[in-house]
């Protein structure tokens, strides 16, 4: 049977074997729900950046740029974090460099799995499908806040764990704790979080629609995955 796991944040990585695995990074608010819903909308490519100065030099030799910081756009480049963004017909075909406090930060720091994929409950299904096609181990990388654990990404994680738990052995504490978050939440997840540290952070931006909207579950079909440098949309997902 094959295993699941969940790295709570990122500062933990280093205590996860990846070679072989999987790794499904997730940062719900916002990242990764703004790159599965470019690829809903025909973005070709999205180059993901741990820094500003990486973003800014990919901005420069003239792909859009994408850059937030503590859940606000960084000043100076072309695109929020914000997934309403990514629905303009104008970024269709196109490439666009991003960089975020916590999502493309994680997604630079799993590269050692056989697979990277971009998960979050817009594309849950898609995720789930793959994972259960694939014959890898799983790991799930939230992105957390700056090195701490957030209740979102937990909380999307014990919904994958949840999906598969017939399917995958669930060994460790981090994946349990996950699971029962989940279970706890599943019927109003809104009011569970409401509380949360983030979510009180985006309400304070006047940014509750982003909040409702990257809670919605399967909205796409769609699994974007890392191909070198670059995500790009899974022309076949289950598949290696």
């Amino acid at each position: 049977m094959k295993n699941i796991d969940v790295c709570p944040t990122p500062e933990l990585l280093h205590l996860y074997k990846l070679e072989g695995k999987i790794a499904v990074v997730v940062d719900i608010f916002r990242a990764t729900s703004c790159m599965t819903t470019a690829f809903a909308h025909g973005v070709a490519k999205i180059i993901p950046v741990a820094q500003l100065d990486e973003c800014r030099a990919l901005q420069r030799q003239g792909f859009i740029a994408a850059a937030e910081r503590d859940a606000r756009k960084a000043e100076g480049f072309d695109l929020d974090n914000s997934p309403f963004s990514y629905m303009h017909p104008d970024l269709r075909d196109q490439t666009i460099a991003m960089t975020t406090t916590n999502g493309t930060l994680a997604i630079t720091r799993s590269t050692a799995a056989d697979q990277v994929v971009v998960g979050s409950f817009l594309n849950k299904r898609s995720v789930v499908d793959h994972l259960r096609a694939m014959p890898n181990d799983v790991v799930i990388v939230c992105a957390g806040w700056k090195g701490k654990v957030n209740l979102e990404d937990m909380l999307f994680a014990g919904a994958v764990v949840c999906a598969l738990r017939n399917e995958f052995a669930v060994e460790d504490d981090s994946a349990l704790s996950a699971l029962m978050i989940y279970e706890a939440a599943k019927f109003n997840m809104i009011k569970f979080i409401a509380g949360s540290s983030h979510v009180r952070r985006l309400h304070g931006l006047g940014l509750a629609r982003d909040i409702e909207f990257c809670l919605r579950e399967d909205l796409y079909d769609v699994l974007p995955i890392l191909d070198g440098d670059a995500l790009v949309r899974h022309p076949h997902p289950g598949r290696a």
